[in-house]
């Protein structure tokens, strides 16, 4: 996700964040050298392209898994799609 803030629509939003996470995002945005608006703007940037990657992978597994035939492959791919579903 590449926008720049200039290019653009800016919508401003209000949330609350725990206490641990914003001492979290003050320190990330003193280390990166920026405002506390434009670190928090980075880090949701890079979790959504973290959730999109993750989506693709799961989607790319399951379709793997349903074209399998060697059930070797199928039980080791359905445990893998267990553990991207549920974690563990």
């Amino acid at each position: 996700m590449d926008v720049t803030v200039a290019a653009a629509e800016i919508i401003r939003r209000s949330v609350s964040l725990p206490a641990e996470m914003a001492e979290k995002i003050d320190s990330i945005a003193a280390s990166r050298h920026v405002s506390v608006n434009r670190a928090i703007v980075d880090l949701l940037a890079e979790a959504i392209v973290a959730h999109e990657q993750r989506r693709i992978a799961f989607l790319e597994l399951a379709d793997r898994f349903q074209k399998s035939t060697k059930p070797a492959e199928t039980k080791r791919l359905r445990e893998e799609l267990a553990r991207m579903t549920f974690g563990g």
